[in-house]
This record gives structure tokens, C-alpha cells and sequence, in this order.
């Protein structure tokens, strides 16, 4: 007989007081997709390094300083990780609400992250500069290419909170919670080196 997801709670209870959610296909899957990402990211880095090796002058002259709001948006990223594992946390302790609340709070932060991304991206733009070297398309693809993912982990996080919503998920069961979690630690940390790469680049 199929057990509820509060009997399967009673059963999985002895593996360990902050339950057991057992790796599986979903594992497997977020592990081969980050996989992939990750050659991409490093692909993109590795064209834009060779770009700029190519070329004679970078960044050219005239070129408009990195924006201050990448600052920013790297805290509020960060601030996504955060709050993300602490609803990992919340519901490995059972806490529904809290889950709920972080993962609004997580949803929030990250379209707080596009909006900076957008107006800094707006105050980059230099349309000479733009057209005559690669210097500002590089930022944009780079850039581009994470907020992308980005919007695909706000969807991420309003299907989960959804399934939260159905009671999907118990402090023993959390695979949703599990996997969206790791893709926001891996977006951070992502973002991070790709900051990194431009200041130093810059």
C-alpha cells in the first residue's frame, strides 16, 4: 500500500532525525545538467579570453567603466544562497512556512538581481564602442548568458514553491528543494568567477 508523506516521514524517521531524502534519478539529472552548464560558462570564458588576447587594446579607449551595480548584484546574489539553504534548512526541520517564506524571499532577491543587471546593463551600453569592438559584447554574452539562467532559476523556485503549496514535500522528502537549492549555489558561484573575470579583465 502507498505510504502518505506523513507515514513515509514516520518510516524514513530512523535513518536520522533531519530525515533522508535518498539520492535518485533527480541527483543524477541536476548533476549532468550543472555538468553541462559549467562546459558552457567555460566556454564562454575561454572565447572571451582568446578575443582578448586577439586584441590590440582592451578595453579600448573611450570604453565605459564596469557599472557600480554589479556590486550590488553580487550581494543579492549571494543573499539568493543564503536564503535558499536556509529553506533546505527549514524543511529539514518540518518548517512548511518557512520553507514557503525563504523561497519567496530567495524569488525576490533574484528578480531584485535582474532588475540591477538590467539598469547596469543599460548604463554600460555604448553604442560606439559597441559596434567597433568586442569589448562590449563580450560583458553582454557573459553576463546575458548567466541572467538567462537566472530566470530559469526563478521558474525553478515558483515550481517548487507551488509543490510546497500541494505538500509535496516533508522534512524526509525534499528533492525539489534539494536540487533547486544546488543550482542556486552553483548560479553563485558561477556569478562569482564571472565578476571576477571582468574586474580583472576591465
Amino acid at each position: 500500500m502507498a505510504l502518505d508523506g506523513q507515514q513515509k516521514g514516520r518510516v524514513l524517521r530512523t535513518r536520522g532525525e533531519s530525515g533522508s531524502d535518498v539520492p535518485g534519478a533527480g541527483t543524477m539529472g541536476i548533476t549532468l545538467f550543472l555538468a553541462s552548464l559549467s562546459m558552457l560558462f567555460i566556454g564562454s570564458l575561454v572565447a572571451v579570453v582568446w578575443v582578448r588576447v586577439a586584441a590590440d587594446q582592451w578595453p579600448p579607449v573611450g570604453a565605459p567603466a564596469l557599472p557600480r551595480l554589479l556590486w550590488l548584484s553580487t550581494a543579492l546574489l549571494i543573499g539568493c544562497s543564503v536564503t535558499i539553504h536556509s529553506a533546505l534548512g527549514a524543511i529539514r526541520r518540518g518548517d512548511q512556512q518557512g520553507l514557503q517564506r525563504r523561497l519567496i524571499l530567495t524569488a525576490c532577491l533574484a528578480t531584485l538581481f535582474l532588475a540591477s543587471q538590467a539598469v547596469g546593463w543599460y548604463q554600460f551600453f555604448d553604442a560606439a564602442v559597441f559596434e567597433s569592438h568586442l569589448y562590449g559584447f563580450s560583458f553582454y554574452v557573459l553576463t546575458g548568458l548567466h541572467g538567462a539562467h537566472v530566470i530559469g532559476g526563478i521558474v525553478a523556485l515558483a515550481v517548487v514553491l507551488v509543490m510546497t503549496y500541494r505538500g509535496c514535500y516533508t522534512w524526509a522528502h525534499y528533492p525539489g528543494v534539494r536540487n533547486t537549492a544546488i543550482y542556486w549555489h552553483f548560479l553563485d558561484a558561477v556569478w562569482l568567477v564571472l565578476f571576477g573575470f571582468l574586474l580583472a579583465a576591465g
